[in-house]
């Protein structure tokens, strides 16, 4: 797509409820295209952000593993912006850059049992839209009940929020940098 269906918002331009939603993001220093284009619908991106809000930051999941699902999500949506945007998270959250990488050839290879069971529970919820049995008991014995919901909830938002941007043909930031997703 080279020119977006919905464009972000021109942040010099902004009305009271678009200002409104943004201004956290602007003294954040981060009014990002997502922000931006999601803004259009200020009603939306008010209820939108509670949520991510929770799986971003609020979270049961260790922040290195809830990245590990995000980004294999976004890989396996094809969401170049979730993949470039969560490079950066993931990194911060402990994940090396050949880690990120081989996200990419999911839960087979040299993962440790943790993270290749949230990597086959990731490939479940987007291929069957559940975690299997198997999966989910040997998951109950690194993680709580709540943790297994808070995974189910990162997996649905972060396919949610790539269903979103590539639709909209939200364009990546000019700090991001895109991928070859051969």
């Amino acid at each position: 797509m080279t020119e977006p269906k919905i464009p972000p918002l021109d942040i010099n331009n902004l009305d009271a409820d678009a200002a409104a939603i943004l201004q956290p993001m602007i003294d954040a220093g981060r009014p990002w295209n997502i922000f931006l284009t999601l803004a259009k619908h200020p009603d939306l991106a008010k209820r939108w952000l509670v949520f991510s809000n929770h799986v971003l930051f609020k979270s049961t999941l260790p922040p290195r593993e809830r990245e590990l699902a995000i980004l294999r999500i976004g890989w396996l949506c094809k969401s170049e912006y979730e993949w470039a945007q969560h490079k950066i998270i993931g990194a911060d959250a402990g994940l090396e850059t050949e880690e990120i990488e081989r996200i990419k050839d999911g839960p087979q290879g040299e993962w440790n049992l943790l993270d290749s069971l949230v990597l086959k529970a990731t490939d479940e919820l987007h291929a069957e839209k559940q975690i299997s049995e198997e999966t989910w008991d040997s998951l109950l014995e690194f993680w709580s009940e709540q943790q297994l919901m808070d995974l189910v909830f990162a997996v649905g938002q972060y396919t949610l929020v790539s269903m979103a941007l590539k639709t909209f043909g939200v364009p990546l930031d000019n700090f991001l940098t895109g991928w070859d997703p051969a």
